[in-house]
């Protein structure tokens, strides 16, 4: 069974806690994702993907609203990844939700860091069987 190691870099909230970050590539780019075990399904940013994606691959889905986030008001819209990697692993593909994550890339702004793609969630931590070392900082994920 191939298994994966990523490393893990970590955000200090300054008082509010800290953020795990992962590094992601998709749409030939490089970014960063927040690791969140508490997210159903990973998500990214819509400002971000507008930026990389081509439009053709992101798709309105009207007549559903978006669930969680504090809000279900919000219109849905998914993006295809045809090709997204965390280290070695790679996803084809990957069908992302997409949000404005503005209230996130703010707080970043606000402590100097640089804006993420989004949250890395559930749905790739269980299909592939994550594990988090928070002592060596590694995230291992597993086919």
């Amino acid at each position: 069974m191939p298994k994966y190691i990523l490393p893990l870099e970590v955000v200090d909230l300054q008082g509010d806690g800290f953020h795990l970050l992962v590094e992601v590539v998709v749409f030939g780019q490089i970014f960063k994702a927040v690791l969140d075990t508490g997210a159903s399904k990973s998500a990214f940013d819509m400002e971000i993907v507008s930026g990389f994606a081509p439009e053709d691959q992101i798709i309105h889905v009207p007549d559903h609203h978006a669930i969680g986030l504090g809000t279900t008001t919000m219109e849905r819209y998914y993006v295809i990844c045809k090709q997204m990697t965390l280290g070695d692993l790679l996803i084809s593909d990957y069908e992302a939700p997409v949000f404005d994550l503005s209230a996130i890339k703010f707080a970043y702004e606000k402590l100097n860091l640089p804006p993420v793609l989004g949250v890395l969630g559930g749905d790739i931590l269980m299909d592939y069987k994550a594990l988090i070392d928070y002592n060596k900082l590694t995230l291992t994920l597993k086919m």
